[in-house]
C-alpha cells in the first residue's frame, strides 16, 4: 500500500544512516521568531512584582506560550496517571457489591475537576489562537492498559473496570473509547492460542455490553474488519497513495524514509506504528477517537463519492491519524483503512465470542436471563463445554440465515441468547443466507464407503458461478454470489427469465444454482474463464455476448416457508415439478439416483461429467435416516498422493469393509447453511488421477522470475511468486500464473534468505529483456535459476499471461488455474524447464476431452518423453 519500491536497492544503501530523519525540537519551531523577535518590554505592573515568570499570557512569545501550555499539559498528564494508580491501588469493595448501584448508560459520571481544568485551558489556547504542541509519547491511553482482558471470563468482572472507564468516555459524550478495542486488538495479536483469542474478544464484547451498548455493533464491525454486509456495496476506496499521504504529513515523512521502513516492514500497519513513535510532537492536542466515531469515519469514507470526494476521504483519513493516541492505535487505523486486520478473530471466532459473551452479560435496562460465572466456574469441563456449545449453535445458525450483524446486535441486545433469536433472525428474502458446502473425498471407493446404506443423488459439478437466486410476490429479483455478493446487474438475462420459469402456484422462492457459459444454439458448455470475461456491472440485455444458463440444484424458500428442515429428495421434487424448464438457459442439473452397490454406474456417470467439460461430480444424501451412522474415518485410507499415483481407471470401486472400531453418527439430508458436512460429497476431477480426467492436472516445471512483498502474515516474506515457461523458438521467458499455494513457512525464510537484494547476482534491478511479461509490475525480479514443479486445474486463456502467445488466441496467453507449489526440481536447470508448446498442447488435450484425442496430442506426449529423457 505504500510507494513503489522500484528502488528499493539504491535507496536501501542510501538510507541507512539517514533513513529516519532527526527528531526536531521545539526551538526548531521557532528558531526564526528567535533571531527576530525583540525583549518585551513590561508594565509597570509586572515589575512591581518583580518577576518575569507572572507575565500574561498576552505578553508571552509565542515560544513562550507553547512551552507554558505543554508544561501544563504534561503535568496534567502526570497527576492523571498518579491518580489512576491511586485509583488502581485502592480497595474496589464500592465497585464489587452486588447490591451497589450501577452507573447507567444515560446518565455518565460527571468529568472530573481535573478534566474540566484541562478543558478549559485548551479552550483558552484556542481563543486566543496561539499554536501548541502535544507530546505523542504521553498521549497514549493509560485507563484501558491496566485491564487484564485476557483472563478467563468466569473470573473477569466488569463491574470493577466501568466505573473508571465510563469517568474517561465522560469528555466524548460517554462513548466508549478506540483505545479499548485496541487493547483488544494486540492482546489478540499477541497469540496464536484460540482459547485466549475468544476470551479476549468475551470479555471486551463484556465491557461494552454493561458500559456503553450503543458502540457494541460498530466495535463487531471494526473488530470483523468491515462495515457492511457483503451484499451491502460499501467500498472504502482508498489507495496506498493516501495512506502514504497522510502519513507523510501527520508524521513529518518524506517519501524517501517512508519507503526505506515500507520495504524494511512490509506491513503498512507497521510502518505507521513505527512512525508514530518517532514523530515527537503534534502542532494540535489530538482528540480521542472513539469507536462510533471511527465508525462512521470509516462509513463516510465510503459513501463519499463524486467531484472532490478524493480531497474529503484525505482529510478523514489525515485526522484518523492526528488523533492515534500512541503506535498501536496507528496501526489499527491503517489495518482497517487497508482492510487487512490481521487479528485472527474471523467470522466464527466473533459468533463465538458474542455468544459467550451474552451469555454472561446484558446492557443496563434489559431483563432476558443471563449465568453467574462463579456458578459456570464450578461446572465440569463436559458441562461447561455444553453450555457453550448451546448458545454457539443458536448464535451460528442465526447468523447463517441472516448474515448481518446489523440485524443480528440489536436483537441479542434485546432478547440475549435464547431459543427466539433463529426466529427473530431468520431466513429473508433479498438477504442471502450462507450456502451448504461439500466436503472433499479423495477418490469414488470412499465416497461409496461414506454412503454405505443410502440413496444418493450424483450431480454434474459444472465449471460455472453458484447463484442463489431471490424472488419476491411483487417479481423483484436478487441474484448472490456464493461469497453473499449482489450480482443482480450481471446477470439482467437470468432477472427477465424469471417470470418464465415459475409455475402457476409460485409466488416467492429462494433457488440456488450454477451460472455457466453456454452455446445458446448447440446448448453445449463453456469453461469458467469464457463466463469470467462477460462484464459485472450494468450489463445492458441487448450488449450480451456470453450466453449463460441456470442449472438449478435446491429450493431452500417456496411461498413463505422456509424448506431448510425438509429432506434433499423433497426440496428437488418441488423443484422440478412447481418450475419450468427454457431449453439453454434454465434446466435442472443432470443427476443419476443410486446406492453404494452401483459402482459402475457412478464411475460411468464420473466419466460422463469429465467427457462435459465439468469439474466433477457432488454427492448428496436424499433422506433423512438418523438411525444409520456413517463412516467419517480421513486417515485409514492411502494419502491424496498416494491416490494420485495409484488410482486407474480399472481400479475396483467396492467400498473396503468398516473397522470395528469406526467413530459414526447420523447423517442427515436437510439442507445446512455455513457448514461443511459429509451429506454433500464433492468429487473433482483434481482429487483424482489424471487418467480419469484431463492431462491438464499434469505438474508442470516452472521457472520464478519474480515477486510481490507479501502481505499479513507473510509481510516479512516474498508472496505471490511469479512463474513462467520457455519458448524454445525465442528463447524468451513466457509468464504463466502467480502462485502462493502449497508453501510452507521454512520454504518462505529460505526464499526470502536466498533471493535478497543484498547478494549480488540473485535479484535484477529491472525486468531483463529476455522475459514477456505485461502484468501488474512485480516488487522484485529474481535471475532465473531455478525449476519449480507446480501442479493445477485447469490451463485457461489470459489476456495478462504471456505464455503460448498465438498458439491457441492469436493475442492472448495461456495461464494455470489454482497452481500449486509441489517442490523444487533440483535436478533440473532453466533449460530444462516446461515450454510454451507442451503447455499450449495440453491446452488442446483438455478442450477436446479424454475421449477426442487430436493430433496436436502426439506432439505434446513427444515432448513429455524428450523432457523425461533429459531428466533421467
Amino acid at each position: 500500500m505504500m510507494a513503489s519500491p522500484a528502488k528499493k536497492r539504491k535507496l536501501n544503501s542510501d538510507t541507512k544512516k539517514a533513513a529516519a530523519p532527526a527528531t526536531k525540537g521545539i526551538q526548531y519551531f521557532f528558531a526564526k521568531q528567535q533571531q527576530n523577535a525583540s525583549l518585551s518590554k513590561t508594565t509597570p505592573e509586572t515589575q512591581q512584582n518583580g518577576s518575569q515568570s507572572d507575565k500574561s499570557d498576552e505578553q508571552l512569545t509565542d515560544e513562550e506560550l507553547a512551552r507554558k501550555l505543554q508544561a501544563e499539559w504534561d503535568a496534567e498528564v502526570q497527576a492523571l496517571n498518579q491518580r489512576q494508580q491511586s485509583v488502581q491501588s485502592e480497595p474496589q469493595t464500592a465497585l464489587s457489591e452486588a447490591e451497589g448501584p450501577k452507573i447507567s448508560q444515560a446518565a455518565p459520571a460527571p468529568p472530573s475537576p481535573l478534566k474540566a481544568s484541562t478543558s478549559s485551558k485548551v479552550d483558552a489556547a484556542k481563543s486566543k489562537n496561539t499554536l501548541s504542541l502535544s507530546s505523542v509519547a504521553v498521549v497514549e491511553d493509560q485507563v484501558t492498559a491496566s485491564i487484564p482482558l485476557d483472563e478467563s471470563p468466569l473470573t473477569f468482572e466488569p463491574s470493577k473496570y466501568i466505573p473508571q472507564l465510563q469517568e474517561s468516555w465522560a469528555a466524548e459524550g460517554g462513548k466508549a473509547s478506540y483505545a479499548l478495542l485496541t487493547r483488544c486488538f494486540v492482546l489478540v495479536s499477541s497469540t496464536q492460542s484460540r482459547i485466549k483469542i475468544v476470551d479476549t474478544l468475551v470479555n471486551c464484547l463484556r465491557l461494552l455490553i454493561e458500559g456503553d451498548p450503543a458502540s457494541l455493533l460498530p466495535a463487531v464491525w471494526l473488530a470483523t474488519n468491515a462495515i457492511s454486509p457483503p451484499y451491502i456495496s460499501m467500498e472504502l476506496g482508498l489507495g496506498g497513495s493516501a495512506i502514504s499521504k497522510a502519513l507523510k504529513q501527520v508524521c513529518g515523512l518524506d517519501n524517501r524514509a517512508l519507503k526505506a521502513m515500507h520495504d524494511r516492514l512490509g506491513d503498512p500497519g507497521d510502518v505507521a506504528f513505527e512512525a508514530k513513535k518517532k514523530q515527537s510532537f503534534t502542532l494540535r492536542k489530538p482528540k480521542p477517537l472513539t469507536i462510533r466515531g471511527v465508525f462512521e469515519s470509516l462509513v463516510r469514507i465510503a459513501k463519499t463519492q463524486g467531484q472532490g470526494s478524493g480531497d474529503i476521504k484525505q482529510r478523514i483519513v489525515d485526522r484518523l491519524l492526528q488523533d492515534a493516541r500512541g503506535g498501536e492505535e496507528s496501526r489499527y487505523i491503517v489495518r482497517t483503512l487497508c482492510q487487512h486486520l490481521r487479528i485472527g478473530a474471523v467470522k466464527t471466532t466473533m459468533l463465538i465470542a458474542l455468544s459467550r459473551a451474552f451469555l454472561l452479560s446484558k446492557p443496563p435496562g434489559a431483563d432476558f436471563p443471563t449465568r453467574k460465572p462463579s456458578d459456570l466456574s464450578k461446572l465440569k469441563k463436559e458441562d461447561l463445554a455444553e453450555i457453550w456449545a448451546r448458545g454457539e449453535e443458536l448464535v451460528k445458525a442465526s447468523f447463517a440465515r441472516h448474515p448481518d450483524y446489523n440485524d443480528l446486535i440489536p436483537v441479542l441486545l434485546e432478547i440475549g441468547i435464547s431459543d427466539e433469536l433463529p426466529i427473530r433472525c431468520g431466513l429473508n428474502l433479498h438477504i442471502p443466507l450462507r450456502p451448504m458446502l461439500g466436503s472433499i473425498t479423495r477418490d469414488l471407493s470412499e465416497m461409496l464407503t461414506k454412503l454405505q446404506g443410502r440413496d444418493f443423488a450424483c450431480e454434474y459439478k459444472y465449471d460455472g458461478q453458484r447463484a442463489q437466486v431471490h424472488c419476491d410476490a411483487d417479481g423483484k429479483v436478487s441474484i448472490f454470489s456464493r461469497h453473499l455478493e449482489l450480482m443482480t446487474d450481471k446477470y439482467p438475462d437470468l432477472v427477465s427469465l424469471v417470470p418464465k420459469i415459475r409455475g402457476e402456484d409460485v409466488h416467492s422462492f429462494i433457488m440456488e444454482g450454477e451460472v455457466v457459459a453456454v452455446d445458446q444454439t448447440t446448448g453445449e458448455l463453456k469453461n469458467f474463464q469464457t463466463l469470467s470475461n462477460r462484464a459485472r456491472k450494468d450489463v445492458a440485455l441487448g450488449s450480451i455476448t456470453i450466453n449463460v444458463c441456470l442449472f438449478a440444484f435446491d429450493l431452500m424458500y417456496l411461498n413463505g416457508q422456509p424448506l431448510l428442515d425438509r429432506p434433499f429428495r423433497e426440496r428437488r421434487d418441488m423443484l422440478r415439478s412447481m418450475f419450468v424448464e427454457t431449453p439453454h438457459r434454465f434446466t435442472w442439473v443432470k443427476s443419476l439416483d443410486a446406492t453404494s452397490q452401483d459402482s459402475e454406474p457412478v464411475l460411468s456417470f464420473f466419466k460422463s461429467a469429465l467427457e462435459a467439460k465439468c469439474e466433477g461430480i457432488m454427492v448428496k444424501i436424499l433422506d433423512n435416516l438418523p438411525d444409520i451412522p456413517y463412516d467419517d474415518r480421513q486417515s485409514a485410507l492411502a494419502t491424496p498422493d498416494e491416490d494420485l499415483q495409484n488410482e486407474t481407471t480399472t481400479a475396483p470401486l467396492n467400498p473396503p469393509p468398516l473397522p470395528k472400531k469406526s467413530r459414526r453418527k447420523p447423517l442427515l439430508a436437510t439442507y445446512e447453511p455455513d457448514k461443511r458436512l459429509d451429506s454433500w460429497l464433492k468429487v473433482k476431477k483434481d482429487y483424482l488421477s489424471t487418467s480419469l480426467s484431463s492431462s491438464s492436472s499434469e505438474p508442470l516445471d516452472l521457472i520464478p522470475i519474480a515477486a510481490w512483498h507479501g502481505t499479513g502474515r507473510k509481510a516479512q516474506f516474498w508472496s505471490p511468486f511469479l512463474l513462467a515457461v520457455r519458448n524454445e523458438d525465442t528463447g524468451s521467458l513466457e509468464a504463466v500464473c502467480k502462485c502462493m499455494s502449497g508453501f510452507t513457512d521454512n520454504f518462505y525464510k529460505a526464499n526470502k534468505t536466498y533471493y535478497t537484494p543484498e547478494i549480488e547476482g540473485r535479484t535484477l534491478a529491472k525486468r531483463p529483456g529476455y522475459v514477456e511479461y505485461y502484468g501488474p509490475e512485480p516488487d522484485v525480479w529474481f535471475n532465473p535459476e531455478e525449476v519449480w514443479e507446480v501442479a493445477f486445474a485447469d490451463v485457461t486463456v489470459s489476456p495478462t499471461y504471456t505464455a503460448a502467445v498465438g498458439m491457441v488466441h492469436p493475442d492472448k496467453g495461456l495461464s494455470l488455474r489454482f497452481p500449486r507449489f509441489v517442490r523444487k526440481r533440483e535436478d533440473k536447470g532453466v533449460e530444462e524447464g516446461s515450454t510454451s508448446a507442451v503447455l499450449a498442447g495440453l491446452y488442446r488435450k483438455q478442450e477436446a476431452g479424454p475421449e477426442k484425442r487430436p493430433a496436436e496430442e502426439q506432439d505434446v506426449e513427444m515432448a513429455l518423453e524428450e523432457e523425461e529423457e533429459e531428466e533421467g
